[in-house]
């Protein structure tokens, strides 16, 4: 019996290629950050033949622990970080929702008005939030980085074009039932949401969690730092080394690496979901 062999595409063969290169570009950065981070203090970490070879030592992990308040700076991005997609998750799906299935005067107008949240960058929002921190007594708070990152158009947007293809005769049928409009939506829209709102809480907690232009101009307490902001603090002292910086960076890209790849089968299932209807 012949087997056979099939042949690939050129063009298949070129998007193969062209995903490893992208694939070793990427890991490049991340392999020269861990293997300059366990390099004894002083070692030259910018030839690859002095990189690889031994020795190799985890004092450097040991001197971020013991002279950085790096645990205090990730407790603080984790809070933020969790708290903050929650209440996104929260606030973004009810909103979702009552544009998409409870109508009402001026519906789509409040829909466009959300979108439109998505044109205006956030450097022209950083005056008049931090006057608004510093007026109500936030600022050098947790509240001051979560409430003004809650507010996700895109969110809305998202859920909304999934919530807009589940059949309405699973709402009917409820209705039917006797059940509410808040029931409806815990019962019905939340569960079949949960790819998208996966994907949404995913990109929402790795957002929270590298954002250091707000946290930097909210908080000046070295206490509530988070660590995009507490982290460039302790490498200001290390300009001309380069091992003891690599080993707080790793530290403080741990989380969000684990996250993404523990969820990445989500982030991938919702982007597909989201766009069928």
């Amino acid at each position: 019996m012949e087997l056979k062999t099939q042949r690939l595409r050129p063009g298949r063969s070129f998007l193969y290629i062209s995903s490893y290169a992208l694939v070793i570009v990427w890991l490049v950065p991340l392999l020269w950050m861990i293997l300059t981070a366990i390099k004894p203090d002083g070692s030259p970490v910018t030839v690859l033949t002095e990189l690889i070879k031994p020795p190799f030592t985890m004092d450097n992990y040991k001197y971020v622990s013991e002279n950085a308040s790096i645990w205090r700076w990730t407790w603080n991005s984790v809070y933020i970080a969790f708290v903050t997609t929650f209440l996104t998750l929260l606030l973004t799906s009810m909103a979702a929702y009552v544009i998409s299935r409870v109508p009402f005067k001026g519906n789509k107008l409040v829909f466009w008005i959300i979108i439109a949240g998505l044109m205006v960058p956030t450097e022209a929002t950083i005056i008049p939030l931090f006057l608004m921190m510093v007026d109500n007594g936030m600022i050098n708070s947790y509240g001051s980085i979560i409430y003004p990152s809650v507010a996700a158009p895109l969110g809305v947007l998202i859920l909304k074009q999934f919530y807009d293809s589940i059949p309405n005769e699973l709402v009917e049928a409820a209705e039917i039932d006797g059940a509410s409009k808040l029931r409806i939506w815990w019962s019905i829209f939340l569960p079949l949401s949960r790819s998208s709102m996966a994907a949404l809480g995913i990109f929402t907690f790795i957002s929270s969690w590298n954002n250091f232009l707000w946290p930097f101009l909210a908080i000046s307490e070295e206490k509530m730092m988070t660590l995009p902001v507490g982290i460039p603090l302790f490498q200001s002292g290390y300009a001309a080394e380069l091992t003891i910086p690599m080993a707080a960076n790793m530290l403080a890209s741990l989380p969000a690496l684990l996250v993404f790849i523990i969820f990445q089968k989500h982030i991938i299932k919702g982007i597909t979901m989201t766009g069928i209807k």
